[in-house]
């Protein structure tokens, strides 16, 4: 495999494709040596079917608003690969969702559901609608019509979509609901459920719960622990919002949270009625951080800038991709950071991580380090296929017990001579022989 000419190929064929080719790069790099061990996988054409989608629908969605006017908007759902299991991934209502972000997305969910060990194929679906500064109505009305589009191509056995960004709760019970309809029956076809209709307990904090066990694991390999650690995490939606409630269970500080209008750094620690009031923040539809220090004396807001200049202990991405360049990661080395996982997928740029590995700072990919949302939704599945419901307690055993395996095997595959782990290699080398075995075993299909 000449991943370079792979890569020109791709560029070719996808031009301006920008964060689908950051993602197949960095899995392609980090899987050449194993790929070319094993001649099966050539003879197989692994590599030219698994940077592929099986297939990719786009669709127009109009629906009224509020004031008859009629909207359109586009929609998507990528199927990227089901060797080991249902398609398996979230919808994201955004205004900047376009192909190449779903692609990357959808291409990375492969590997991230094949660590879970769960049986889940990879995908990701979405819509450029902003559900922000919406009423209830717009935004069903929107729901009903998207599933419109999608119902037939998904089902429990064939393809599970869950949330993401700007689909919560109530976008999955509008989707849900006209599911239902159309198909007339009652499944487990969409995951992250409200808990009267099949949902599972935790699911909402599950992705920054199980951030915060990878990093615990990747802590312990320091022999060290959370207790005392200062973090400084990005974003205020649910991923963050849980990774700050564990962290602080934990014995961390948690010093910093952000938005698109810049971030909030409190000196004394975000917790208790503090990370409540995130969960107000998100509620308020403005998608703003700066009225927490209005709310909370001694925190200072930073307008318009990123988190990453803060002095901190560890550094925790947990808002969307490339959030961390190059020059963040600089400065978190000079400010003493000791650790960075992504728990927002792909969070750090390429050039952030090269900083990271080459100064020898533990790294987790948001592959492996986010894989609880996913995990969770997993569980929620087979919740669901059984026709009963795990208490708190039991879900988040399970998790934790999915997301110390996950770093078991980034250990396995990663551990380097000198004793360095490095996360990426390990987590995209696990993730893709399972895949790349079941591809093997099922033929050319």
């Amino acid at each position: 495999m000449n991943v370079d000419k792979l890569i020109i190929q791709l560029e070719k064929k996808h031009p301006g494709e920008l964060e689908y080719l950051q993602a197949v790069r960095e899995v392609l790099e980090s899987i050449e040596e194993v790929y070319n061990q094993n001649p099966q996988f050539e003879s197989a054409g692994i590599i030219e079917r698994i940077v592929e989608p099986d297939r990719i629908l786009t669709f127009k969605i109009p629906w009224v608003d509020d004031n008859g006017k009629v909207q359109v908007n586009l929609g998507y759902r990528v199927q990227f690969n089901n060797a080991i299991g249902p398609y398996k991934g979230g919808l994201r209502f955004h205004p900047s969702v376009n192909l190449s972000i779903l692609k990357f997305l959808g291409f990375e969910q492969i590997f991230k559901n094949s660590l879970t060990t769960l049986p889940m194929g990879g995908a990701k679906g979405g819509s450029d609608f902003n559900p922000k500064g919406k009423s209830d109505h717009e935004v069903m009305r929107f729901c009903q019509a998207f599933m419109t589009e999608l119902w037939e191509l998904i089902g429990p056995e064939t393809d599970v979509p869950a949330g993401d960004i700007g689909v919560g709760g109530r976008e999955i019970g509008f989707l849900y609901g006209m599911y239902k309809k159309l198909a007339k029956e009652n499944t487990g076809v969409l995951t992250g459920k409200g808990l009267n209709w099949g949902g599972s307990l935790i699911r909402p904090e599950a992705t920054g719960f199980g951030g915060i066990y990878f990093v615990e694991e990747m802590l312990k390999i320091q022999k060290s622990n959370l207790k005392g650690k200062v973090v400084a995490l990005s974003g205020f939606g649910n991923v963050a919002w849980g990774a700050a409630l564990k962290a602080t269970e934990l014995g961390a500080k948690v010093v910093t949270i952000s938005g698109p209008d810049g971030y909030i750094y409190d000196a004394a620690g975000i917790s208790g009625e503090k990370i409540d009031y995130m969960l107000d923040l998100r509620a308020s539809n403005n998608d703003v951080v700066a009225p927490y220090a209005d709310k909370f004396k001694g925190s200072k807001f930073f307008a318009g800038k990123r988190p990453w200049e803060v002095k901190c202990d560890i550094a925790l991405p947990c808002a969307t991709q490339n959030e961390l360049d190059g020059d963040d990661a600089k400065k978190l080395v000079a400010n003493g950071c000791i650790l960075a996982a992504e728990i927002s997928n792909m969070g750090c740029t390429p050039e952030a991580v090269e900083v990271f590995h080459s100064k020898k700072i533990p790294f987790g990919p948001g592959k492996a380090v986010n894989a609880g949302g996913v995990a969770t939704s997993g569980l929620e599945m087979s919740q669901n296929s059984m026709k009963l419901n795990w208490g708190s307690e039991e879900v988040d055993q399970r998790l934790h017990q999915i997301m110390t395996s996950i770093h078991e095997a980034c250990i396995k595959y990663g551990k380097e001579k000198d004793g360095y782990v490095n996360y990426v290699k390990g987590a995209n080398v696990a993730g893709f022989l399972k895949v790349a075995n079941a591809m093997v075993d099922q033929g050319v299909i």
